[in-house]
């Protein structure tokens, strides 16, 4: 499954760095997370990266963009392989 930033979001800027296939990027208002590049960091990391270092917790589950764990693993191959 992808995540998604809520409106929450405060811009602090230190999400985007931190998304190893640059998944992230500004909006208009607030950041937001391309789901055919985010993979939760399977791949990279046991963790996601920007629910780490998100300092008001505004980055969950995306339910509109399921993924099993193998599908992200797929899509992270897809990515690093270009």
């Amino acid at each position: 499954m992808a995540l998604m930033i809520t409106d929450e979001c405060i811009n602090c800027d230190v999400c985007e760095p931190e998304c190893p296939n640059g998944a992230i990027s500004p909006g208009e208002e607030i950041y937001v997370i391309d789901p055919g590049l985010c993979t939760e960091c399977v791949g990279h990391y046991d963790e996601p990266q920007c629910q780490q270092v998100c300092p008001v917790d505004c980055i969950p589950l995306d339910p509109t963009h399921k993924e099993s764990r193998d599908e992200l693993m797929e899509k992270y191959h897809l990515i690093t392989a270009a």
